[in-house]
């Protein structure tokens, strides 16, 4: 088995409906989006490492509802906030995903079980994989927006499981640099802006 090629921009034309990365490169094959992914590499490379979803079935699919709940829930609605128009529809967007980390700090506590501080227990699974790839967007949403999504007050649990998550040599090695994602949501905003303006 081939080691895969991960995420290159390269690959867009290899998603046939969104033409987005991230992709996936195995074997010459494309596998596309995140959760998608991250399923495929725990199937293929299952003999690899420790699983990221757990051995049960309920536990499993509590960990692939939390899962989708941050795909559908809260990113979608965060989406929103950078792309549609009127300050009201922006305030109502942001509102609808601080509501949604706020059901995920519940999702947080029922994953984890007071067992640890990842949606895995001790170890990181397969929400914090997930999860975790939003980090560095996460942190920069506050000097976008000038809201912070993650907040010691409202959501402890997940501020604890951000620098947690943080503090892995494997985000470490991995997570976005704050400051470029920050320029680089200003550079596409003005783009779109332009674009829409162009309009």
């Amino acid at each position: 088995m081939h080691p895969p090629q991960i995420w290159s921009s390269f690959a867009t034309g290899s998603n046939p409906v969104h033409k987005t990365v991230p992709v996936l490169i195995h074997n010459g094959k494309p596998i596309c989006e995140s959760s998608v992914i991250v399923q495929y590499i725990e199937d293929a490379f299952a003999d690899v490492g420790p699983s990221l979803l757990p051995a049960d079935p309920y536990e499993r699919a509590v960990a692939r509802f939390w899962a989708a709940y941050l795909e559908d829930k809260l990113v979608n609605q965060w989406v929103r906030v950078f792309r549609v128009k009127s300050d009201k529809e922006k305030a109502e967007a942001m509102r609808q995903t601080l509501a949604a980390v706020e059901v995920l700090e519940g999702g947080l506590k029922e994953c984890s079980g007071g067992k640890g501080a990842f949606f895995g227990g001790e170890n990181v699974g397969y929400v914090d994989v997930l999860l975790g790839g939003l980090v560095s967007w996460v942190k920069a949403n506050e000097a976008l927006s000038g809201t912070k999504l993650i907040d010691e007050d409202k959501t402890p649990l997940l501020a604890a499981w951000m620098e947690s998550f943080c503090e892995l040599d494997v985000a470490k090695a991995v997570l976005q640099d704050v400051n470029a994602v920050v320029e680089y949501a200003k550079a596409v905003q003005a783009r779109m802006a332009a674009a829409a303006a162009n309009n």
